[in-house]
């Protein structure tokens, strides 16, 4: 559970200003330039992308400990310059020495380590979750963070929060051993798996889409139902609680019927089907809440289940290596959803933000749909 939380600390520093940041950005210098909006969102992944892989080789050869504690505090680094920010140049220098603390490698592989063959896919589930429970919990309480605190309050938030997690990282998280310099799992392995290959795309595309529907969001439920930006929270709420709710049965059932690759097929043709929607159907506001709760429930299902497959795969002496492989395209893709998001909408309009996101949900089922189903956990036989 202490990891998970820290896990999602990482994202917390990119959920919180989804709501907010487009709409808030018209009140700084330079931010009446979607495309710079759309930079200053992803440029949190841009970072992680770059060194993602460099954190995971290192935690696998080094210790996950170390590698976590370092990347914590240049999160608290870059939320400090964030909060700090006069403009929105400023802002994105915060953002990228944010992502600079790319623990989310070391976070899972660690978490890997310290759990029996058993019990890995329920403790990877939980960590994937804790992501999508983390977004759902920003889209509601940033609307009203922001009234109280401002955007500058939000990142100073997220500066405490990091520090808080070096204390349970040292003090309530077990240590394990270092692996062996010459055991360290080796890049080229984990690039020649198709298997693994394939969930790096999938995660690429997952954190794409997410990152270019939030450059246009919360505008547009501004003009669908003239609501103010503190209370978009009763958009979110009911959509987050309702799409928990059929997240968590579909998750078991794919995991104890052995159903996981057809869950995970269906989850992204809703993908689709959101973004036809949004596209054809989304001016109002009773339409948005419903896409939204929809894609909620397919975001909320990949995210727990993505990590979970990760698990079954990937092989033990590499798994810092291959989660931080794992872990680069995740931030790639929330780097380019930011940008493409912004500068496609610049350019050719909202809508066309929702067909490109929709034909990019079409081209993963396809990749998806080639995948084998992972193994089984194996049923121990009962004594007589």
């Amino acid at each position: 559970m202490s990891l998970a939380a820290i896990f999602a600390l990482r994202m917390l520093g990119l959920f919180l200003i989804l709501p907010v940041f487009a709409v808030h950005a018209h009140e700084i210098p330079g931010g009446d330039d979607l495309t710079l909006v759309g930079l200053a969102i992803g440029a949190y992944g841009l970072t992680q992308a770059f060194l993602q892989i460099a954190y995971g080789a290192a935690s696998d050869r080094f210790g996950r400990k170390p590698v976590i504690v370092f990347g914590l505090l240049l999160f608290v680094i870059g939320s400090a310059v964030a909060a700090l920010a006069d403009s929105i140049y400023i802002v994105i220098v915060g953002r990228v020495l944010q992502g600079a603390g790319a623990i989310s490698a070391a976070v899972t592989a660690l978490a890997a380590d310290l759990t029996r063959d058993q019990h890995r896919t329920k403790v990877m589930a939980m960590i994937g979750s804790s992501i999508g429970l983390v977004f759902a919990i920003s889209m509601v309480a940033a609307p009203l963070l922001y009234t109280m605190v401002g955007m500058s309050g939000i990142f100073w938030l997220t500066a405490v929060l990091a520090f808080l997690a070096i204390g349970v990282v040292v003090y309530v998280v077990p240590t394990v051993p270092v692996i062996p310099r010459a055991a360290g799992g080796r890049l080229v392995d984990v690039l020649h798996n198709g298997q693994l290959m394939r969930l790096n795309v999938g995660v690429f595309a997952l954190h794409l889409i997410q990152t270019a529907m939030w450059v246009l969001v919360p505008a547009a439920i501004v003009a669908g139902g003239a609501l103010p930006l503190p209370e978009h929270w009763k958009v979110y709420l009911p959509a987050v609680l309702l799409s928990f709710a059929l997240m968590v049965p579909a998750v078991i059932v794919a995991e104890r019927r052995g159903m996981m690759k057809v869950i995970f097929n269906a989850a992204i043709a809703l993908l689709v089907v959101v973004q036809l929607g949004l596209y054809a159907f989304g001016d109002s506001l009773l339409a948005l809440g419903l896409w939204l709760t929809l894609f909620f429930v397919a975001f909320n299902v990949l995210e727990a289940v993505l990590p979970s497959w990760i698990s079954k795969i990937a092989p033990a002496h590499a798994r810092g290596t291959a989660l931080g492989v794992y872990n680069t395209l995740q931030s790639v893709g929330l780097f380019l959803g930011g940008m493409l998001g912004g500068w496609i909408a610049q350019n050719y309009g909202p809508s066309a933000v929702n067909l490109a996101c929709g034909l990019l949900a079409l081209v993963w089922l396809m990749v998806a749909a080639t995948m084998n189903s992972p193994p089984r956990r194996a049923v121990a036989p009962v004594a007589r």
